[in-house]
C-alpha cells in the first residue's frame, strides 16, 4: 500500500491548485485524475486571469498538471471507486482497476466536479441546493468527516474555472493548517525583505538574490514559449449525452 499525506480526488482545476498547495508545503500528495475535467468541454476559455484573449482550455490543464508534478506531485490517471478509514489512522481508497486498498492518506480533498458516491462508506452531511446534491462543507472545505476536504463544485462552487482554482487553493490552505505543515503562506520576496529589517523568515517565504531570480524567470519564459509555440492537438470533448 501506498502512503501520502494528502489524497487529493479530482484532476480538474481545483484538484490541480489544491495538489500543487499541498505539494509545495512539503506534504506528500496524491493526485486522482480519471480525465473528467468538465474543463476538456470548453472550446475556449476567455476569463481566466492572465490571458487577455484567452487560453486554450486543456493547455491550460497541461499547464496546471505539469506545474503540480514540478511541486512534488504523483499523478495517479485512474478512477477513485471507493474510500474508506484505514483500521489505524487516516483513509484509504480504492480504484477502478483493482480490488485493492492500494492508496492511504492521511487527509483526503475531494474535487470531482459531478460525483462523491465513492464516498458511500463515510457519515458525509450533504445538502441538496436547485435539485443538485452536494457535500456540505466549511468555506475552507471541512465536512462532517474530519479528515475529509471538499473544494470546487462538489462544495456547490459555480461552475467556473477561476472559482474553481481560489477554492482549490483555499480549502488546501485550510488542510494545511490542519497539519503539522510549517506553512505560513507560499511566497518567494527579494533578499534582505525580512532579514535587512531583523526579522525571521515566515515558514513557506524565501528571500531571492538577484541572480536566482533572473534565472527562474528565464526557465518561465522558456517553459512558457516552449508550451505556446503551436496550437494545442486535442480537440475540445463532447458531452457525454451527444
Amino acid at each position: 500500500m501506498s502512503d501520502y499525506d494528502v489524497l487529493v480526488i479530482g484532476g480538474g482545476i481545483a484538484g490541480r491548485t489544491a495538489g500543487s498547495f499541498t505539494a509545495r508545503a512539503g506534504l506528500k500528495t496524491a493526485v486522482f485524475d480519471a480525465g473528467e475535467s468538465i474543463l476538456r468541454r470548453n472550446a475556449h476559455l476567455e476569463n481566466f486571469p492572465g490571458f487577455p484573449v484567452g487560453v486554450n482550455p486543456r493547455l491550460l490543464l497541461d499547464l496546471m498538471r505539469e506545474q503540480a508534478e514540478r511541486a512534488g506531485c504523483e499523478w495517479v490517471d485512474n478512477e477513485v471507486v471507493d474510500v474508506d478509514r484505514h483500521p489505524k489512522t487516516g483513509f484509504v481508497v480504492k480504484t477502478a482497476d483493482s480490488d485493492e486498498w492500494a492508496y492511504r492518506g492521511e487527509r483526503v480533498l475531494v474535487a470531482t466536479p459531478g460525483r462523491f458516491d465513492y464516498l458511500r462508506e463515510l457519515p458525509v452531511e450533504t445538502v441538496t441546493e436547485e435539485g443538485k446534491q452536494f457535500v456540505e462543507a466549511t468555506s475552507s472545505g471541512r465536512t462532517s468527516v474530519d479528515g475529509i476536504y471538499v473544494a470546487g463544485r462538489m462544495a456547490g462552487k459555480p461552475l467556473q474555472a477561476a472559482i474553481a482554482a481560489g477554492h482549490g487553493a483555499e480549502v488546501a490552505v485550510g488542510l494545511l493548517k490542519d497539519s503539522d505543515a510549517p506553512y505560513a503562506f507560499d511566497w518567494s520576496v527579494p533578499a534582505g525583505y525580512f532579514t535587512e529589517r531583523g526579522r525571521e523568515i515566515p515558514p513557506g517565504v524565501e528571500e531571492v538574490f538577484p541572480e536566482d531570480r533572473h534565472e527562474r524567470e528565464r526557465r518561465s519564459l522558456e517553459v512558457m514559449r516552449n508550451h505556446f509555440s503551436e496550437r494545442h492537438p486535442e480537440e475540445p470533448d463532447s458531452h457525454p449525452d451527444i
